[in-house]
């Protein structure tokens, strides 16, 4: 089996590499050559097959017919720039998230032949917008309040057409924020709710830019990579013609992430926590959907944390090597 994955580079896309080389392969089929893509070189680990990295502007005329022209049996699209970002920058945004899409879509549709990998694409929540239910569902229409959402949504419909008319086949994933990243804060206007908890546990201050109050949705890293693989392995008929999917998530407050983090590393951790309201944030976060109900994905067999500390935990664990920074 041979796997491309764009936005390789990214810290989903490092770890999903990581995933595949551990696993060796894909529902049963061995792996057989990877192709890691981003506009920066990516990380080449060692593994027991090929693995090659390339290096390019995939939303360029051309390039993404370069990246599928040895016709991979299994496509991950995570290459993205981040909410914060395509907000702030409306052609690049488009440019990326959306014709970078189309070129990707089209170049697979243009090899014919009877050509049709199993294509996993990574959407957001931000395809919903207010006003919400108590706990939106998949059945929830789609009404983005951000650039990011919209072109998110777009590539939705697109992966639905395409699948469809068998050009590929599509899942796509809506991923809640991905807590705790690790590494650098990104662009991502949600990048706080990470930092609030990535850095007090590793010695530092961290700003909070939203009220205690604010609800959102969350799930590990790792569980983010259990979505992409389990997506990239359930059978199509499971999924039927709806190919986007909600993916599970814990739902919190910040106060109740904020006694989370108290509750494993204590009170002086927690009280590295600096408040201070930034109205553009907060006025992008009010708009932002904050409960789910991911039970169509769940009966699918995806699967996320209970709760808040179980997220903290996991990233003590994976990447501050079980350790607390007193």
């Amino acid at each position: 089996m041979q796997i491309l994955i764009l936005g390789a580079a990214g810290m989903v896309g490092r770890k999903l590499t990581e995933r595949l080389i551990g696993d060796g392969r894909v529902n049963g089929q061995p792996i057989t050559r990877m192709i890691l893509h981003d506009v920066v070189e990516p990380q080449t680990p060692q593994a027991p097959f090929e693995i090659a990295a390339l290096t390019s502007d995939f939303s360029l005329a051309g390039e993404a017919d370069k990246l599928v022209a040895n016709r991979p049996d299994l496509i991950f699209h995570l290459a993205a720039i981040v909410s914060g970002e395509a907000e702030a920058d409306l052609d690049k945004g488009y440019r990326i998230n959306l014709d970078g899409t189309r070129y990707l879509f089209d170049a697979i549709r243009h090899i014919g032949d009877g050509y049709c990998p199993r294509l996993v694409f990574t959407s957001s929540i931000a395809v919903f917008g207010a006003p919400f239910p108590e706990a939106i569902g998949d059945d929830f229409f789609l009404t983005p309040l951000t650039s990011y959402g919209t072109q998110k949504a777009i590539g939705e419909l697109l992966l639905s057409d395409y699948t469809r008319r068998g050009f590929f086949d599509g899942v796509g994933i809506r991923l809640p924020t991905i807590c705790v990243r690790p590494g650098k804060p990104n662009k991502a206007a949600s990048g706080f709710f990470s930092g609030i908890i990535r850095e007090p546990l590793s010695g530092q201050e961290a700003v909070l830019p939203v009220p205690e109050d604010v609800r959102h949705a969350h799930a590990s890293p790792r569980s983010a990579v259990g979505f992409l693989m389990h997506a990239a392995t359930i059978d199509k008929a499971r999924i039927g013609p709806r190919r986007n999917l909600t993916m599970p998530s814990v739902s919190v407050t910040v106060a109740e992430q904020i006694d989370a983090l108290r509750h494993i590393a204590g009170d002086k951790v927690a009280a590295r926590i600096r408040r201070e309201p930034d109205p553009n944030i907060m006025q992008m976060v009010a708009g932002w959907p904050r409960r789910f109900d991911a039970s169509r994905a769940e009966s699918l067999g995806f699967k996320a944390e209970k709760s808040f500390d179980e997220i903290i935990r996991l990233h003590i664990d994976d990447e501050l090597g079980g350790k607390i920074a007193n």
